[in-house]
């Protein structure tokens, strides 16, 4: 799976990380929903860092297609609700 992170670039990451990932997506989920603004930033924080440790980046000039964007590590609540989808940022 191709993953682009907005405004870093995209990795490469295998469909056997999609459990963990959507675990800290669900974390994620709920904090938004919360209101919760310190526990939304420092999951989305980890959200990325696992994708990044997880994955192998993909060169700059790679023009692969993004099976999925995630918002960039200083996205607002106001911006990650705007890519989120019923399942959230991570489908499953």
């Amino acid at each position: 799976m191709i993953i682009r992170i907005m405004g870093e670039g995209q990795v490469k990451l295998s469909d056997s990380h999609l459990p963990e990932l959507n675990k800290l997506d669900d974390e994620l989920l709920a904090e938004m929903e919360n209101g919760d603004g310190p526990g939304f930033r420092a999951t989305l924080h980890a959200l990325l860092e696992k994708v990044r440790d997880m994955g192998e980046p993909l060169p700059d000039d790679s023009l692969e297609p993004s099976e999925l964007i995630l918002p960039s590590p200083d996205a607002t609540l106001e911006e990650v609700r705007e890519l989120l989808s019923d399942d959230g940022l991570i489908p499953g």
